[in-house]
């Protein structure tokens, strides 16, 4: 039995994309075969659930750890710090044209 589970959980990336009814449909048909008892079954799928979400956070926390390698770790600006920066650009433009209308007088 536990060899059995054992091959489940390895197939790791099996776990984390599949879906709760295909671990359900799997963990019934160790019921069946009676590798797990029907007492057991319901702490099975529940915890290859919670193993398969903690890989999958696993996975998304390298993927953005590689992505944020690969673009040297600079993000990208917010909307709201364009707008600031735009702002700040727009007033020193407004100043500058201000100094070249008062040099013209």
């Amino acid at each position: 039995m536990k060899d059995t589970i054992q091959r489940f959980i390895s197939l790791g990336l099996g776990v984390v994309v599949a879906s709760k009814e295909q671990i359900e449909k799997t963990v019934d048909e160790l019921v069946k075969k009676g590798e797990v008892g029907r007492e057991e079954s319901k702490g099975l799928v529940d915890e290859l659930m919670r193993k398969g979400a903690e890989a999958r956070s696993k996975i998304e926390a390298m993927a953005q750890e590689k992505a944020g390698a690969f673009r040297g770790d600079n993000r990208y600006a917010t909307r709201e710090e364009l707008a600031a920066k735009l702002a700040a650009v727009e007033l020193r433009l407004e100043a500058l044209e201000e100094k070249m209308r008062q040099a013209e007088m």
